[in-house]
């Protein structure tokens, strides 16, 4: 059969343009996929498409919204998820326009779509006392219980996403003063990480559990499961919410709802605040392109803020009246000269 030319250009794109020339990540590209293999699921099962068969002039505005909708409806995907999967197609759509000038118009419309805005979430994290007890949690008698403390260790105090601390090879980790662990976060950006003492003592003797402090095992992944493969992301999430649901029974103070490695992201990122480190630091150990993003901490450290105006109002007494800004006179003067008209 000869291939049509939606099957021509996304196999260039995913070939080519994606790894070639955006140089991004296999598990980018792979979210990528995962919106198209869903695409054509929806029109085989609710277009009447035959996949082997789909054309460009088959995938209009009203199939994305279709496509869209049935993602909200009928998979329960939430609004986050559904915008994820339109920047997929405005992704892929914006390519077609310059390598298909003829469906240049289609592509707009499809471009053109809105995504859905979404309440932003609160930032959820553990207060130190309940981090504590989640890193207590590990048995250290086990092997699979110090590595588990290894882990839970070094995904805090790196602040790192969870792909981040899989993809770890033994080289990543250097433990000689000054300890750093390197990280290669999205856009394959890499980052060096400086690593506390209580983590580094943890990683020494975990290394030398596994013999991997020997010549002969740098490129070794740092984490594996019990059949020696490479530790998944699936693995991580299912681990750390073993530890802090046993956490949790014993006083759930400090927790939020649910416990995920990026929860241990965000704890940290909160701790630096709450310790009042520079927001430029934070967004370099998080690995952060714009310190915008690191804000959002600062804006959700309700403590932070009620340490504020506890030091602003410190020396007003208990109960008694506030002033009020109209008591000012030399303010009103300003303000009535400020508002006369110009004669």
């Amino acid at each position: 059969m000869k291939p049509t030319d939606f099957a021509r250009l996304l196999t260039r794109y995913w070939g080519q343009y994606l790894p070639g020339q955006r140089n991004l990540s296999p598990h980018t590209i792979q979210s990528y996929r995962d919106t198209f293999t869903l695409l054509l699921r929806y029109g085989r099962d609710h277009c009447g498409w035959a996949p082997e068969a789909v054309s460009l002039a088959a995938l209009d505005r009203t199939c994305v919204e279709g496509f869209l909708d049935w993602l909200e409806q009928d998979r329960h995907c939430r609004i986050a998820t559904r915008n994820q999967r339109l920047a997929a197609l405005h992704a892929f759509f914006r390519y077609v326009a310059v390598e298909a000038p003829e469906h240049l118009a289609g592509s707009q419309r499809i471009v053109g779509i809105p995504f859905k805005r979404t309440a932003a979430s609160l930032v959820g994290y553990l207060t130190p006392t309940a981090l504590q007890r989640l890193l207590a949690q590990p048995d250290p008698t086990t092997r699979d219980g110090r590595r588990a403390a290894v882990l839970l260790a070094l995904l805090y105090d790196t602040g790192a996403r969870v792909q981040e601390v899989v993809d770890l090879a033994v080289r990543d980790c250097r433990l000689t003063p000054p300890a750093v662990v390197t990280l290669t976060g999205k856009g394959r950006k890499t980052r060096q990480v400086p690593l506390m003492a209580p983590t580094v003592a943890l990683l020494q003797a975990y290394l030398a559990e596994w013999r991997w402090d020997r010549p002969g095992h740098p490129d070794a992944p740092l984490f594996v499961n019990r059949q020696r493969r490479p530790l998944t992301r699936a693995g991580v999430t299912y681990l750390l919410a073993k530890y802090s649901t046993q956490a949790r029974a014993q006083d759930a103070e400090g927790f939020p709802d649910r416990v995920t490695p990026h929860v241990l992201r965000h704890t940290k990122a909160m701790h630096l605040v709450q310790a009042n480190v520079n927001l430029i630091y934070i967004r370099d150990l998080l690995g952060h392109t714009d310190v915008a993003t690191t804000e959002i901490y600062a804006r959700a450290d309700a403590e932070t803020k009620r340490a504020a105006l506890a030091r602003a109002y410190g020396d007003t007494p208990s109960g008694a009246p506030q002033p009020r800004w109209a008591d000012d006179g030399d303010l009103m003067r300003w303000l009535r000269a400020l508002c006369r008209p110009e004669s």
